[in-house]
């Protein structure tokens, strides 16, 4: 269990914070640029579960996000914790936390029992709907963005980013495009692109 007695620490005053490591870095290192990312697909993904929570048709898709909201933690702990750092003093006396394929074959099945009862697409949609779908559909450009970011840092040299961290990166994107069809009325709500339509 993690226990917070304080909220402000004063130790981040110069531009600077702590990886679970110990080590210093600058708050605008690519590192802590995916992890912060991440956090930010999360609390859309909260926003969207304002909605969702109160909705008794979408209980299950609620407890699908909830699910992975906790995920990603797990992998914002996975990031914060740098593999290369294992086996240094500085590494805390337990077993960092990863991603593991598990989480990514639970995230697969989801999105497949989701779009099971989805009709298929006939173009590409707009980001919209409900208010649900909408901020899901943020949520999901926010994690191609932390994608981005995760493919950048794992080609630093000295950095490493492991597989299944990846993985589940780009299988969340998928997982909240169909979430937000899903919820969108199973997709009867979708707004579709229709290509030129405004020349």
């Amino acid at each position: 269990m993690v226990i917070l007695n304080r909220i402000y620490t004063r130790t981040g005053d110069a531009g600077q914070t702590s990886l679970g490591t110990g080590e210093r870095r600058s708050k605008d290192d690519l590192r802590i640029a995916a992890y912060g990312t991440i956090d930010e697909a999360n609390s859309v993904i909260g926003l969207a579960r304002v909605s969702t929570s109160r909705d008794p048709g979408l209980a299950r898709v609620d407890a699908m996000l909830l699910c992975v909201q906790n995920d990603l933690f797990d992998l914002g702990a996975d990031l914060c914790v740098p593999e290369k750092e294992l086996g240094e003093e500085r590494i805390p006396q337990y077993e960092p936390l990863r991603i593991v394929q598990p989480q990514v074959d639970l995230l697969e099945r989801k999105i497949d029992e989701l779009n099971a009862e989805l009709p298929p697409l006939q173009s590409f949609i707009l980001p919209g709907g409900s208010s649900a779908a909408a901020a899901l559909h943020m949520a999901r450009t926010i994690a191609r963005r932390a994608e981005r970011l995760l493919v950048s840092l794992a080609r630093v040299e000295g950095e490493t980013v492991g597989a299944p961290a990846l993985k589940y990166v780009n299988r969340l994107s998928d997982f909240l495009f169909v979430a937000a069809r899903y919820v969108n009325r199973k997709g009867e709500g979708d707004i579709l692109w229709v290509p030129g339509q405004n020349r």
